[in-house]
Parts: C-alpha cells; sequence; structure tokens
C-alpha cells in the first residue's frame, strides 16, 4: 500500500496534544508550532500508524458480521477451551449490565454493540470468557481457571472496567 501524501498544519496555539485525521486522500497531521522537525517526523509516523489501526479495526469483518464473530469464536475454542461450539454467537443492541451474554443450555452467545470498537484483544477475551460459561455455567473457581486460559484476561477486565467507569455505565466483572 503506498504511503499517503501527508500534510503538517502547525499551530501557535497548540501546546502538547498531536492528532491526525483524513481530509480527501491526504492525511493531515496537526502539531505544536515548536516542535523540532526531528519531534515532526517521529509523530507523523506515529499518527500514521495510529490511523492505520484505528482504520483496520473499523473495516475487520469481525466488527461488522455475526458469522465472522462465530468463525473467531470457534478459533480461540480451539486454541483456549479445548474446542467447545457455541451454536451461535450474534452482535445484539447495546445490554444495559452486561457486555454479553450467553444460555449454555442453547449453546448461544450475544455480545453487545457496545464492543464493536474496542481492541481485538478486549473483544477477544469477552468471547473466551463467554465461550467458559458453556463449559461452566456459574463464575467459580473452574469457570476462572478456564477464563484465565486467554493471556490478557486481566488486562482486558481493566479495559472494560475503566470503559464502563469513563462512559458511566456501571457494568462490572462477576466475581
Amino acid at each position: 500500500m503506498p504511503e499517503p501524501q501527508v500534510e503538517v498544519r502547525r499551530s501557535a496555539r497548540r501546546r502538547r496534544m498531536v492528532s491526525a485525521y483524513r481530509e480527501g486522500d491526504t492525511v493531515v497531521v496537526l502539531l505544536p508550532a515548536r516542535m523540532s522537525k526531528s519531534e515532526e517526523k517521529h509523530w507523523v509516523a506515529e499518527m500514521l500508524s495510529r490511523l492505520q489501526r484505528s482504520e483496520t479495526r473499523r473495516r475487520s469483518p469481525t466488527r461488522t458480521s455475526d458469522a465472522a464473530l462465530l468463525a473467531r469464536c470457534e478459533e480461540l475454542a480451539e486454541r483456549y477451551l479445548d474446542g467447545v461450539r457455541p451454536s451461535s454467537v450474534r452482535w445484539v443492541a447495546p445490554m444495559r449490565t452486561r457486555w454479553a451474554s450467553c444460555t449454555p443450555t442453547e449453546g448461544t452467545i450475544r455480545i453487545s454493540e457496545r464492543l464493536r470498537d474496542v481492541p481485538a484483544w478486549v473483544l477477544d477475551y469477552v468471547l473466551v470468557h463467554e465461550l467458559a460459561h458453556l463449559r461452566v455455567p456459574g463464575h467459580g473457581k473452574d469457570f476462572w481457571g478456564l477464563v484465565h486460559r486467554y493471556p490478557k484476561t486481566e488486562r482486558a477486565i481493566g479495559y472494560l472496567e475503566g470503559l464502563s467507569a469513563a462512559a458511566g455505565l456501571g457494568i462490572t466483572e462477576e466475581d
């Protein structure tokens, strides 16, 4: 993929914050006027990288398709949960008190649309959490033993707690 056209705009009013956005085929990077050329070079590369990651995440089929969500569940189940299989996984309207839910007797998993824009590793944690419910319905020691097979469990829980607090949702992990 060719490097995009970059336009750097400096502002004397801008003190610390660096930002970037697309304007047609051009990426506009906004910098403080006092920034050196080497700092500019660093921040242009950093902001191009961030913008690309953000755009890639938004285009991910897992974020739009229930079929892709199911396929991701199957990959995670194979890797962390000995291949347990849900009968269905689907995006649902934002839930008031939780990020996702599972009905073990039916093998169904529902993921709140609030999670469409979280990093992939956070969504993966939520999927592993719900898949673990297909093996162990409650939140006891055996359940958490399965969930903690996913290496970013603690980090993802912290991310979700922060997201909930920032949005004033009051959503917490069950113990």
